[in-house]
């Protein structure tokens, strides 16, 4: 009986419990995987395999619930691989789910706190700021997205925020303009924050950075490099921090985001640029659709 027990739940590992679509190609898994939700703290990520030909990509874990043995993955459909994983559904295992890796956000009572998150970046930027909130900080969050049909878990983040700021480029929900923006007139017209996290694109990392150097305010950043292995073993993830290499998957993601080269990380990002597009074409051939490659 007890060896039939473990083998359901192994053949259970990895399977999708709840599929939901949080916004235009923006998917919201809950994955079985008790060990891995056992173990992950804010700030980790996994590499998940689709397939046995398929590639490993890294994804942030956006929650973890150890009582149900779930872990919660945000996809945005830009590539083959996560546009393989928006066909999944309830039901279906995910082959490869490895975890949790990289370090966790530092976690500590800071004061006042602002939680940036931008795009996609909001789903990973939410177990840290529940962290820190549960840490007895005040957090402020500020949520960034280029429209309101893109901007995801503005209920969740309002229910651990002391206050929410919310911007969307186009002006089409809550306050028009960026995330940078309002942070600059939130500290501008507020006392001191004392610590900044920052998740979202390079350019909107790059620019929280800059702005919270000149106002002095210690800034903390997690850095979505290339990664294949996610241990530390093919180098892809490396980035310059302070003058030193570092290694992002075992080193971070989070690091001092005053200390960052983001130039060098974006020119880093586009190094398998035509590899992407045309690994996408072919996808979408075989697929018989066009292509729907997204501009970075």
């Amino acid at each position: 009986m007890q060896r039939k027990c473990w083998s359901t739940e192994r053949e259970a590992m990895n399977e999708i419990t709840v599929k939901k679509r949080l916004a235009p190609g923006i998917h919201y898994f809950e994955v079985k995987n008790p060990d891995i939700a056992k173990r992950a703290e804010a700030g980790q990520f996994v590499i998940v395999r689709i397939s046995e030909e398929g590639e490993r990509i890294p994804l942030t874990i956006a929650d973890y619930n150890r009582d149900k043995g779930l872990v919660t993955l945000v996809v945005m459909s830009v590539g083959k691989t996560t546009l393989q994983m928006e066909t999944l559904n309830k039901g279906d295992r995910i082959l490869d789910l490895v975890g949790p890796l990289g370090l966790p956000t530092h976690i500590e009572h800071y004061g006042k706190v602002a939680c940036i998150g931008g795009g996609v970046g909001i789903a990973p930027i939410y177990p840290i700021t529940r962290a820190l909130k549960e840490a007895g900080n005040y957090v402020i969050g500020i949520l960034g997205a280029r429209t309101r049909e893109l901007l995801i878990f503005e209920d969740r983040m309002r229910a651990i925020c002391d206050e929410l700021i919310i911007t969307t480029d186009d002006g089409s929900y809550a306050r028009k303009g960026f995330v940078t923006d309002a942070l600059k007139d939130y500290v501008d017209s507020c006392s001191k924050v004392d610590k900044v996290f920052a998740i979202g694109p390079v350019p909107m990392m790059k620019n929280v950075c800059k702005l919270t150097r000149e106002c002095s305010i210690s800034t903390v950043v997690s850095l979505n490099a290339i990664m294949v292995d996610g241990t530390g073993m093919c180098g892809s993830c490396r980035v310059t921090v302070g003058g030193k290499t570092k290694f992002s998957c075992v080193e971070g993601p989070d690091f001092d985001g005053h200390l960052v080269d983001f130039d060098e990380l974006a020119s880093r990002q586009c190094f398998y640029r035509e590899e992407e597009i045309e690994s996408l074409n072919i996808y979408n051939e075989k697929m018989g659709g066009e292509c729907r490659c997204r501009e970075a």
